[in-house]
């Protein structure tokens, strides 16, 4: 979430025990805006894919290679499971043939479980009860990760945790493998070549630390993270959001709606 002061109420649970090799955290967010209004919430995804559930249907979302954003409208809330690399095979599709894209998927156990839940009087009680119940089908209905995707697993931890791993090389090292098994596992189980699975977990860390550390110069960020210089962490910004490293740190800490009527979309 770039910006996440602007954000409606919007809470992140870690993964049930029984599914943490499958899920990494499941995201609930609420909104309830007046009519007319909407609220576009502007994101950088996780390399990754995400399952979804909405009042009307499961969805699964591919990994993105850009930022994107969602326009919220009216009330709602949406129920999202953010899946590790093992859990991908088990759901019968591709990550690269979905990469940039969200279809639905076919999951009416799921859908109803979780409806039900969020219909609970009491938002804490509907949170809990709709992360138990994608947990549930999470462990019913999918396998358990084979070696490879323990690998996979385990290549995006290094890359999430470790802010030294700035190339492939570093990445294969670690594992044990070559650069080509590395290759390979990026491609079956997150849809991306490795290059921009850890350019992208770079990024996000950069926005964090934009957002939450104003006594850090951008300077001293881009270093942290490997960047050649200040003017290499812009390009970036500028190439995958839009706009520069200064304008995004200028504008993250806002605490107003980002709200615009519908026909100005």
């Amino acid at each position: 979430m770039l910006y996440p002061a602007r954000l409606p109420t919007f809470d992140r649970f870690p993964a049930p025990r029984q599914v943490d090799l499958l899920v990494r955290w499941i995201w609930i967010p609420r909104w309830d805006l007046e009519p007319g209004v909407t609220s576009r919430q502007r994101l950088l995804p996780f390399p990754a894919s995400n399952l979804v559930v909405q009042t009307d249907g499961v969805t699964l979302s591919g990994p993105a290679t850009g930022a994107s954003h969602r326009d919220l409208t009216g009330r709602g809330w949406a129920v999202g499971a953010l899946l590790r690399p093992a859990a991908v095979p088990s759901l019968g599709l591709e990550p690269a043939a979905i990469r940039d894209d969200e279809v639905p998927f076919s999951a009416p156990g799921l859908h109803a479980a979780v409806v039900d839940a969020m219909a609970s009087p009491d938002p804490r009680t509907g949170d809990e009860e709709a992360v138990r119940a994608v947990a549930g089908w999470v462990a019913t209905h999918l396998g358990e990760p084979d070696e490879a995707g323990l690998v996979a697993d385990e290549m995006e931890r290094l890359i999430a945790t470790d802010r030294r791993i700035i190339r492939v090389e570093q990445v294969a090292d670690r594992l044990g493998y070559s650069m080509r098994a590395v290759q390979r596992l990026a491609q079956r189980y997150f849809g991306l070549p490795p290059l921009a699975v850890i350019r992208r977990y770079r990024l996000q860390e950069a926005a964090q630390r934009l957002r939450t550390e104003p006594g850090l110069t951008i300077a001293q960020v881009a270093a942290d993270l490997g960047y050649a210089d200040q003017a290499h962490l812009s390009t970036d910004f500028r190439r995958v959001l839009g706009i520069t490293a200064r304008d995004y740190r200028a504008g993250a800490d806002s605490s107003g709606t980002d709200r615009r009527p519908p026909t100005g979309l």
